[in-house]
């Protein structure tokens, strides 16, 4: 029989966690019994998410583009909560559309917290972890880091990389009980697609294309509450209706 509160007694952080997959993320660990601290640099956002997860959230306004406020992302949390069993890299941007019509700025911005920040992340919780003996490194990764799409290369490229970081390392640190992870979704209805062409979303919106950001939730859950001895490495999923 499945635990009630199969998280009971541990703690989570989420990064990009005032919205989207990240609350939603956030929202489940919390009802499966973790505490969970919301981090995201939009502070009347993050205290709508906690407000709505309940006393079980503490939010943290960490600016994870500045390199002072990412490096305290492990010190804030054990400041509050004082240890660290789940993290959930889930901070991003999204650029799409031709790669002629980029902007460089919003490119070198994107891959900034879309590759860097998650390794630097990664970087400064998994002392702690091995320290413990365990823990759970989840990464939100893309249906586009396994297809090619001709739609969105920069972004695409991002996720390619952050694939190889999570299975580069899952296989460097699995012998320290930690497991690592990725969520690879297909388009789901967050904040990230506002850059999609209007046409687009609403052809993907009448087809039953996209994914609600609670679906990827259920699947962060499932990967994190499998035996101590099984990693789920990576779940690809997508609307059925989804064609590339």
């Amino acid at each position: 029989m499945t635990a009630v509160h199969p998280l009971q007694g541990q703690v989570a952080a989420i990064t990009g966690a005032a919205s989207g997959i990240g609350f939603a993320s956030a929202k489940a660990m919390a009802d499966a019994g973790a505490r969970v601290v919301l981090i995201d640099r939009d502070e009347a956002a993050l205290a709508r998410a906690c407000a709505a997860i309940g006393e079980s959230a503490v939010p943290v306004v960490l600016d994870l583009l500045d390199a002072k406020q990412c490096a305290s992302l492990l010190t804030r949390t054990l400041a509050i909560a004082g240890q660290l069993d789940i993290f959930h890299a889930n901070a991003g941007l999204y650029v799409g559309g031709d790669l002629v019509d980029a902007d460089p700025d919003a490119i070198d911005r994107m891959l900034q917290l879309n590759v860097n920040v998650v390794m630097k992340n990664v970087h400064n919780v998994l002392p702690h972890m091995i320290e413990r003996g365990r823990g759970d490194i989840i990464v939100t990764s893309s249906l586009a880091a396994h297809f090619p799409t001709p739609w969105e290369p920069v972004y695409a490229s991002s996720k390619w990389a952050v694939n190889c970081f999570v299975q580069t390392v899952r296989r460097q640190v699995f012998k320290h009980g930690i497991r690592v992870g990725a969520i690879s979704p297909g388009p789901v209805i967050t904040s990230l697609l506002a850059d999609w062409p209007a046409e687009k979303l609403e052809e993907a919106k009448a087809n039953g294309s996209l994914i609600e950001a609670a679906e990827v939730a259920e699947v962060v859950l499932f990967m994190l509450t499998r035996p101590r001895g099984m990693t789920i490495r990576d779940v690809v999923m997508m609307p059925t209706n989804f064609d590339l």
